[in-house]
């Protein structure tokens, strides 16, 4: 992750790295990492973009990542497209919020 602005900010800079590039079960373990992160969106991106193999990146494994780029082979560029739809559903979220607060 070295080289990206948004890596210093990630929850996994503490973690050993040997816990992020585990098989099997210790994946789950990996995985939960990311859970609360804020810049889990631009690891996944970045993985994605880079098509990286190994390890857990942005909360997936590198099976899962292959199978969305399998799903999805017309992606251009991860970043743009999560960054999208992360906008979106932050503005979706807040519209929800001010309907529940009016009513």
């Amino acid at each position: 992750m070295a080289g990206t602005d948004w890596s210093e900010l990630g929850i996994c800079r503490t973690a050993d790295p040997d816990d992020l590039f585990v098989e099997g079960a210790a994946q789950n373990r990996a995985k939960a990492l990311c859970g609360g992160c804020g810049v889990r969106t631009e690891c996944l991106a970045y993985a994605l973009d880079q098509r990286i193999e190994h390890g857990i990146w942005g909360g997936m494994t590198e099976r899962e990542r292959r199978a969305l780029l399998r799903r999805r082979p017309t992606v251009t560029s991860w970043r743009r497209l999560l960054e999208t739809a992360r906008a979106e559903h932050q503005r979706t979220h807040a519209a929800k919020a001010v309907e529940l607060k009016a009513s």
